[in-house]
């Protein structure tokens, strides 16, 4: 197995390529989570392994609850879908608090702050209530807890890993919160090994192929726990090793060695390119800081032939979306017409009429 194999198997695999999955709910569940903290990009990343399903639906299934966006393991916010919610916070959650500990004694944000700011959210939301991160600032402030000073989002991340709030419904444009036993009334939980199995299997069977480093990425969990997870589903995974990196992963039987030419216009932050601490497979490290800058920001990604060949970005204006790409390299004819039929695909998901921007720069 080559790295262009690797990249194949990958948009096979992360149901890019192809996918018999039909709802939001099913994709968050084979993925086992999806980084979200930018909520329009998060819809494409769904959207583009889901070409049947418009924006709209996939902001109805986010507003009944079939997915929720929280924050999850490294930690940043993601898309879990709601079978898995709890499970996956209580395997996670006590390194979230690990690594975020220093940060709240800084500001400092006590477990007494945490247990009043708690109480005061709770007492906001129950009975199906939602509200804005604005509106319940204002709550909190009343009850006499700051939160100036970046204050804000710590107390609602320890309040989600908590178990206590998560996503509501949009209000608008607006993002709001809710309380998560209302929102997901049955609760799904499991040992930690059980919990560990699972998150590795949903890891390396949406994700391969991938090493361990990787998974320890994605998941944020301590390496020990990592490994042991992999450990105990080792049996029902193949593996590769090229240069010395051992690659896990499903058994891709149906999953032809190479793949007819493709393009895949993807968001940014897209499991994709973030979901592996080695990103070599799909961009090369002349184009590495193109994609990704300094301070960890992913980018929109044009993927041609698995291979990340520009950036891409988008304008609004009225019914029409501009697809503005930013080429690394010149694209012969069929990549081209390739290129302009994945900006057509995001105008459908959009409802808008999508046109090309051409880049008019030197490559």
């Amino acid at each position: 197995m080559n790295q262009s194999e690797i990249s194949n198997i990958r948009l096979h695999n992360q149901q890019i390529a192809a996918t018999n999955l039909r709802t939001p709910k099913e994709l968050a569940g084979w993925m086992g989570a999806m980084q979200a903290q930018d909520f329009n990009q998060a819809k494409w990343a769904i959207g583009v392994r889901l070409p049947h399903l418009t924006e709209a639906q996939i902001e109805s299934a986010f507003n009944n609850g079939e997915i929720i966006r929280t924050h999850l393991m490294r930690p940043t916010w993601h898309f879990v879908s709601a079978d898995d919610i709890y499970w996956m916070l209580e395997l996670t959650a006590p390194q979230i608090k690990s690594t975020t500990k220093s940060r709240n004694r800084d500001l400092g944000l006590t477990e007494a702050i945490f247990k009043r700011s708690q109480e005061v959210l709770i007492k906001a939301l129950e009975g199906r209530k939602s509200f804005t991160r604005e509106e319940l600032s204002t709550q909190l402030n009343q009850a006499g807890i700051n939160t100036d000073d970046q204050r804000m989002p710590h107390i609602l991340m320890e309040a989600e890993i908590d178990q206590i709030i998560c996503s509501g419904a949009m209000q608008g444009k607006k993002q709001t919160f809710t309380l998560l036993t209302e929102r997901v009334p049955i609760k799904n939980t499991l040992t930690k090994d059980e919990a560990l199995v699972l998150l590795a299997k949903k890891y390396f069977t949406s994700h391969g192929p991938a090493t361990l480093s990787d998974f320890v990425w994605w998941s944020g969990l301590p390496v020990a726990d990592a490994r042991s997870a992999l450990e105990m589903i080792k049996p029902t995974l193949i593996s590769e090793t090229i240069d010395f990196e051992t690659y896990w992963f499903a058994d891709p039987v149906s999953i032809p060695a190479s793949l007819p030419d493709s393009v895949y216009l993807l968001p940014a932050f897209d499991e994709y390119l973030i979901s592996y601490k080695n990103r070599s497979a799909a961009i090369t490290i002349d184009h590495h800081k193109k994609g990704i800058s300094n301070n960890g920001i992913f980018r929109p990604v044009i993927v041609v032939n698995g291979q990340i060949s520009g950036l891409w970005k988008r304008t609004i204006i009225k019914n029409t979306v501009w697809i503005e790409p930013d080429h690394f390299r010149p694209h012969n004819k069929t990549e081209e017409s390739l290129i302009l039929k994945a900006a057509e695909s995001f105008g459908q998901f959009s409802g808008k009429n999508a046109e090309l921007k051409l880049n008019t720069k030197p490559y």
